[in-house]
C-alpha cells in the first residue's frame, strides 16, 4: 500500500472521529434538553475549568470552540417551548489584562455579540463553581468543556421557566398568602 493512501485514510479516520465527538456533544444537548428544567444549568467553560464530583454535575469534552459552543447551546434554548437561560459570567473577566492573557479583549467584545441582547450578571468564580456544586446534590449540572485557553471565560446558564415569570411566581404566592395559605 501506498504511504500516501494511508496518511490519507489516518487523515479521514482522525476527522470522522472529531466530528463524532462534536456530534457527541450537540447530541447530548438535544437529548438532555427535554428533560431539564428550572434549576437546572448549563455551564460553558475554558480547558481549565475543574471536573466537579457533585453526583448531579456532568462533564463533556467538547473539543470545540467556545463561542462555537455557546451558540449552538443557546439556539436549542431559544427552539426550547419550556427554558429560557439567565446568563451568569465570571466577574473576574473585566478584570482579566490583555496583557496576561491576550486575546481576552477580543472575547469579552465577541461575547457579548453572541449573547444577542441577552443580559448577564457577574459574579465571582468560585461562588458560581461552589453554587454548580450545591445544584449538583439534587439537581442536573451540564458542563460543556471547551478548547478555550482565555481564564474567567465560562458562561452558566442557569435554566429558567420559558412560560412562567419570576412575577407571575410572586403574584400567585401573593394570592395564596392572602387566601391565608
Amino acid at each position: 500500500m501506498n504511504i500516501r493512501v494511508i496518511v490519507v485514510t489516518i487523515a479521514m479516520l482522525y476527522g470522522s472521529l472529531v466530528v463524532n465527538a462534536q456530534n457527541g456533544w450537540q447530541q447530548k444537548v438535544k437529548s438532555e434538553l427535554p428533560l431539564m428544567g428550572h434549576r437546572n444549568w448549563i455551564v460553558i467553560v475554558d480547558s481549565a475549568y475543574p471536573l466537579q464530583s457533585s453526583p448531579g454535575v456532568e462533564t463533556i469534552d467538547t473539543d470545540a470552540d467556545h463561542l462555537a459552543v455557546l451558540d449552538y447551546v443557546l439556539n436549542e434554548l431559544r427552539n426550547s417551548k419550556h427554558v429560557r437561560p439567565l446568563v451568569h459570567t465570571d466577574k473576574e473577566l473585566q478584570f482579566v489584562p490583555e496583557s496576561e492573557a491576550p486575546g481576552v479583549t477580543r472575547f469579552r467584545e465577541e461575547l457579548k455579540t453572541h449573547l444577542g441582547g441577552q443580559t448577564a450578571d457577574a459574579e465571582l468564580h468560585q461562588f458560581l463553581i461552589d453554587r454548580l456544586g450545591e445544584t449538583g446534590k439534587s439537581f442536573h449540572v451540564l458542563i460543556l468543556k471547551t478548547r478555550m485557553v482565555i481564564p474567567y471565560t465560562s458562561v452558566f446558564l442557569q435554566l429558567d421557566c420559558k412560560y412562567w415569570s419570576a412575577e407571575s411566581e410572586a403574584k400567585l404566592r401573593e394570592a395564596m398568602k392572602a387566601a391565608g395559605q
